[in-house]
């Protein structure tokens, strides 16, 4: 599955500049141009990588609005712009990166060549997925669900059962922690024995707990977190998914 990417800039000349490095960079990649915020916006495809001015462009405000539309996993934005000031609010929005302008080649080239690891890594994670048996009528059909890995939040155990959550909403279902732990790989971290948190989905994490990406909180066993956060990372030094 190619990379697609969203390069949209006020200044038609850096636009297609930028277009132009990443093209040369990464010539198996997919790079459409906007130059204006609501072209962007209207466009219906899906980016994996996103380059966006913050003041031609409303950058920021653009990057707030993608924010609010995706499900699961986020995209990965960075800024190219002229403004040091607006920095700090990246942080808001999750940034990948912040590009001044004028563009160093040598800087840019590294931000693309990361950016394009990470997008890699979430399209496989896309292209995994769980069958989860639901508790239902034996041999039902409808009491089976194939869900995507990356639209877990986490699961938790419920006495016998599990409770899986996800980006569509809770499903209770038969098997057991030690189970999913084995067959969901390392992407996923068993946080606390009543706990299994799925690492691409981490918004902010504490010795008290970690916080998921849609607001809700999981147990971390004070035991475990010194080797959670080294597990952490390790998962985002190997290109994984980070939204702290």
């Amino acid at each position: 599955m190619r990379i697609k990417i969203a390069v949209c800039d006020g200044d038609k000349e850096v636009c297609r500049y930028i277009a132009e490095i990443i093209a040369r960079q990464k010539p198996d990649v997919l790079v459409k141009t906007f130059y204006t915020a609501e072209t962007l916006l209207q466009d219906r495809d899906d980016y994996d990588i996103y380059f966006l001015d913050i003041k031609d462009v409303n950058g920021m405000e653009t990057a707030r609005i993608l924010r609010s539309r995706e499900q699961g996993l986020h995209s990965i934005i960075i800024f190219v712009t002229g403004y040091r000031e607006y920095m700090p609010a990246a942080f808001d929005v999750q940034a990948f990166h912040y590009l001044l302008k004028p563009i160093d080649k040598l800087k840019f080239a590294k931000v693309l060549e990361n950016a394009c690891l990470e997008a890699s890594y979430l399209q496989a994670q896309k292209e995994d997925y769980v069958l989860l048996k639901l508790n239902g009528s034996v041999g039902d059909l409808r009491s089976r669900r194939k869900v995507s890995l990356q639209d877990i939040y986490f699961i938790e155990s419920n006495n016998k059962n599990v409770i899986v959550h996800t980006t569509e909403g809770t499903y209770e279902v038969q098997g057991k922690m030690d189970e999913f732990e084995k067959s969901l790989g390392t992407g996923f971290y068993r946080c606390h024995r009543c706990y299994l948190v799925n690492l691409a989905q981490i918004s902010a994490y504490s010795p008290e707990g970690i916080q998921v990406t849609n607001g809700e909180r999981v147990l971390l066993a004070n035991k475990k977190y010194a080797a959670f956060v080294k597990a952490y990372l390790h998962y985002a030094k190997r290109g994984g998914i980070v939204n702290v």
